[in-house]
């Protein structure tokens, strides 16, 4: 009698399937779903036998049909108002590879019309219709937003806040620390008169750069002179007229700081426009390291800001919360990330002696 070997699992040239995937492991199909989706309700011995399985078959999910069976579970919202299109570019990649990473629906929605009545009414609306809420700048800081999602029961991340708030998970950067690093970088080239543009005052981003901008100046033993600082907006418009008022000072800066790349940028033109030459007759730095800072002549120095990494971080930490086996028990995780001191073209030492700035 002939003696017929083991049938293979695999099915040479053929793509391996959910099924062949459940065999393997000794499981229904529903329980292999389950594991590939995240869901929680699954032993962990079934879930490591599921996933050997999936090694050894080299099966691969069909993503369209992962995003429907997660889309029932795990559909995130990303409520945005900010006027910076580069920051923005950013913050959209790095939700959409997040999202699809994770095969979550994800929803994408424009406030900039809304005053705070108007948010208020649209935050109870989205809080029935979604599982979680990533907030950028400056709704991050909506504490209207923010009470009408956590009263709902709506986990939230803030992205990029300038500080922690102990009702929602944020993922952010230290902005007085990075901020008070460019500025000793400045003082280190030999600058010792620095121009400050402040970002928007309804962030509190804004406030820690401008405290590590004081601070660095404070450790260096330089006095604070207040006709340096002006407020901006974070917009490229917002900076022009107040980068005009710090370089028409009797004594003007050697170097400008700029709370963003967009009035970084702005501070360029503005040089250019007075037939200063950047760097050698005026410095300029920038933050976030946003496209604005490599689109503009010379190229900024400024703090790279990994903003597309932080929103991805935000999908899987919402994630995470909506998919946690104890629903009664919230926890709030604060996700500081390491920023870089990025160093182009736009600085030059200054040389006090000479009395102007040396490329």
């Amino acid at each position: 009698m002939k003696k017929t070997g083991k049938k293979s699992v695999r099915r040479k040239g053929l793509a391996v399937t959910i099924d062949e995937v459940a065999s393997l492991a000794k499981v229904s199909s529903m329980t292999v779903s389950r594991v590939i989706n995240g869901h929680t309700k699954v032993r962990d011995s079934t879930r490591e036998r599921v996933m050997k399985a999936v090694q050894e078959l080299g099966y691969i999910p069909n993503l369209a049909a992962s995003s429907l069976a997660a889309a029932q579970d795990a559909r995130i919202a990303l409520i945005y108002t900010n006027p910076s299109a580069a920051y923005l570019r950013e913050l959209l990649l790095g939700a959409l590879h997040g999202a699809a990473s994770a095969a979550a629906q994800l929803v994408i929605a424009d406030w900039d019309e809304l005053d705070a009545g108007g948010e208020r009414k649209a935050a109870r609306a989205l809080a029935r219709g979604v599982s979680g809420v990533i907030l950028p700048p400056p709704l991050c800081e909506s504490k209207v937003v923010i009470e009408e999602l956590v009263s709902a029961g709506v986990p939230v991340v803030a992205i990029a806040s300038g500080r922690f708030n102990h009702d929602i998970s944020s993922v952010r950067i230290d902005d007085f620390l990075a901020s008070k690093e460019i500025t000793e970088y400045l003082i280190k080239m030999g600058h010792t008169r620095i121009g400050f543009i402040k970002g928007h005052p309804n962030q509190t981003a804004s406030t820690r750069r401008f405290e590590g901008y004081q601070a660095a100046l404070k450790e260096a033993g330089m006095a604070f002179d207040p006709a340096l600082v002006q407020q901006g907006y974070f917009t490229y418009r917002s900076a022009l007229p107040e980068v005009e008022k710090i370089l028409t000072l009797r004594k003007p800066p050697s170097a400008i700081f700029a709370s963003n790349d967009d009035m970084a940028a702005a501070a360029i033109s503005v040089a250019h426009r007075r037939g200063l030459d950047v760097p050698r007759d005026l410095s300029i730095v920038g933050f976030d390291d946003t496209s604005a800072a490599t689109t503009v002549w010379p190229e900024l120095t400024t703090i790279r800001q990994p903003i597309s990494t932080m929103a991805d971080s935000a999908i899987d930490i919402l994630l995470r919360a909506i998919r946690r086996k104890d629903n009664n028990t919230k926890v709030v995780v604060d996700h500081v990330v390491a920023h870089q001191l990025i160093v182009r073209d736009s600085v030059a030492t200054y040389t006090a002696s000479a009395g102007k700035p040396r490329a």
